[in-house]
């Protein structure tokens, strides 16, 4: 039996190797230029300045990195880190900080998220995809609520989606 197990596993690998051996060793990542990142963080704040609120606008790329920082001149000190880590923890978790606030209330078996390093789980964090991937992130700090920085960071979004490849 032993024999006829070993013959089985020797023809499976035979018949798999070809294909673990025809795939790329790299691939490519689409990221927002800097221009666009900059339109997107521009747009964003426009729109809360609009609205009546000073804010900070940071923009990460797919792997969290800062790509552009835009601080209105009455927006709070903490603005920058705030939208910084809301855009990071945004591509981080693949999760808009909204949604990610809601499943890391006290008592959900995510909670203890919240306590992490930069995790910023309040609305305000939004992903930027296309082409059905993840390319960018977007975070809004300053405006009275959570909700109010989704709206501003929405509105960046809007201001480049003509752009992206969906």
């Amino acid at each position: 039996m032993s024999n006829a197990i070993a013959r089985t596993f020797a023809a499976f690998a035979l018949v798999a190797l070809p294909t673990l051996a025809a795939e790329p060793a790299t691939y490519s990542i689409k990221v927002l230029t800097p221009e666009t990142a900059l339109k997107a963080a521009q747009a964003a704040m426009v729109k809360c300045r609009a609205d009546g609120y000073q804010v900070s606008v940071a923009i990460v790329d797919r792997s969290g990195l800062v790509q552009a920082v835009l601080r209105d001149r009455f927006a709070g000190a903490h603005s920058p880190e705030g939208a910084t880590n809301k855009a990071w923890t945004a591509v981080s978790f693949r999760t808009n900080t909204s949604d990610l606030m809601k499943v890391t209330q006290p008592g959900q078996p995510s909670s203890g998220i919240r306590h992490w390093p930069r995790v910023s789980a309040v609305g305000g964090g939004v992903k930027i995809e296309a082409g059905g991937s993840i390319v960018a992130g977007i975070g809004v700090s300053g405006a009275p609520t959570g909700e109010a920085d989704d709206v501003c960071a929405n509105a960046g979004i809007k201001a480049i989606a003509d752009t992206l490849e969906f």
